[in-house]
């Protein structure tokens, strides 16, 4: 059983059993002598996507669950639905958008590099990694002698994701984008 001073994001514990998966840690230093530090929790129903915050005393034990971590492929859209298959034995697991509805636009459809969160043999949530490749559909023609230091100017993405991105970046162009704070990070 996992204390409330060791959870770190993404760290999935049992709470009324259900799974909740830790999305934000804060640790609060009290102001008096002989008090503990409190861990105040933002954990996400891996069932319903409702949030929950709690504070948690560091000594706090939470419930553990058994989960797998398991590489995935993002293999295509079936109308609402969204499948996924295991690169190791190939099953195929089914996700509504609104599981998903925050990584839809980091995700294209083959995309390898993906993780599935299974529990008793369903799949829960999928992440993916901090750093992705897309390309731009759509942005203003480059302007010549711009720097790396320059100016922004929005771009469109494959997914639809519209981020800032140099003066010097053409359509057509592979990116690599930033997943946590949705920014360009460079040319691929």
């Amino acid at each position: 059983m996992p204390k409330a001073s060791d959870l770190k994001r993404g760290d999935v514990v049992d709470i009324g059993g259900v799974p909740h998966s830790v999305k934000n840690v804060d640790a609060k230093s009290p102001s008096s002598r002989g008090a503990s530090t409190l861990y105040k929790i933002r954990f996400t129903n891996l069932r319903t996507g409702q949030k929950l915050d709690e504070s948690f005393k560091g000594d706090s034990m939470l419930g553990q669950i058994d989960c797998i971590r398991t590489d995935v492929q993002y293999s295509y859209i079936d109308g609402d639905e969204h499948v996924f298959m295991n690169t190791d034995d190939y099953s195929q697991y089914i996700l509504n958008t609104s599981a998903i509805e925050d990584q839809l636009v980091f995700m294209e459809v083959g995309q390898q590099d993906l993780i599935a969160l299974i529990v008793e043999g369903e799949i829960l949530s999928v992440s993916v990694p901090v750093t992705v490749l897309l390309d731009i559909v759509e942005t203003a023609p480059s302007i010549k002698g711009a720097t790396a230091s320059g100016r922004t100017k929005s771009a469109t993405l494959t997914t639809g994701l519209v981020i800032q991105v140099p003066e010097y970046i053409e359509s057509g162009e592979r990116i690599k984008v930033n997943t946590e704070s949705s920014k360009f990070v460079s040319r691929a």
